[in-house]
């Protein structure tokens, strides 16, 4: 049994300026990159989901180590990209017993945040990483929960709904990465 990584990365970043899957950090490497190699240390498979700008992020990005998978309907929030990356993940097989759904506008997420989240990872897993007592990404969704989760993502809700209705395990990754989702070019 295996966990996976499903980068979410579809977004047009209309708040941005620019499809986040594109936008630089400081030392160049591009936001999906990042969120592909961090994946990449503790995941395996990585599913990258592309929405606006995809032949463009698929040209310029280093996505090597990901499966990449298109989001026609990204113009109608997050709920589209994490039921087309649901969707991909099922379609890999039944190896994989939970996925890691990473953001691509928090690039702080850091290998020892997922090092921590990992070993709950189960079939039945819903496990939310806090920093400072605040819930935050990435969030462990063991595979029986996909179908659900799927099910009730609305708009740019994504799994909110369904973690709320849920029990959930906390972990504390306080210390441990950055969890500012980066709507604007300032953070």
């Amino acid at each position: 049994m295996s966990v996976a990584a499903l980068v979410l990365a579809a977004g047009g970043g209309s708040r941005y300026g620019m499809p986040k899957a594109l936008a630089p950090l400081p030392d160049g490497e591009l936001f999906v990159e990042r969120a592909v190699r961090t994946a990449r240390t503790a995941c395996d498979p990585v599913l990258v989901v592309l929405g606006a700008a995809m032949v463009e992020v698929w040209q310029r990005a280093d996505l090597e180590g990901a499966t990449v998978v298109g989001n026609r309907d990204w113009e109608t929030g997050m709920a589209s990209s994490l039921r087309t990356g649901i969707q991909g993940l099922q379609a890999l097989g039944a190896g994989i017993e939970a996925a890691a759904v990473m953001l691509v506008d928090v690039p702080g997420t850091t290998p020892e945040v997922l090092a921590r989240l990992l070993p709950h990872a189960a079939p039945d897993a819903l496990v939310v990483p806090t920093f400072d007592g605040v819930p935050g990404h990435p969030v462990l969704l063991g595979r029986d929960h996909w179908a659900g989760v799927a099910d009730s993502a609305t708009g740019d809700e994504g799994a909110r709904a369904y973690l709320r209705a849920h029990e959930v395990t906390e972990v504390d990754c306080t210390g441990l990465g950055d969890p500012t989702d980066h709507d604007t070019p300032r953070g």
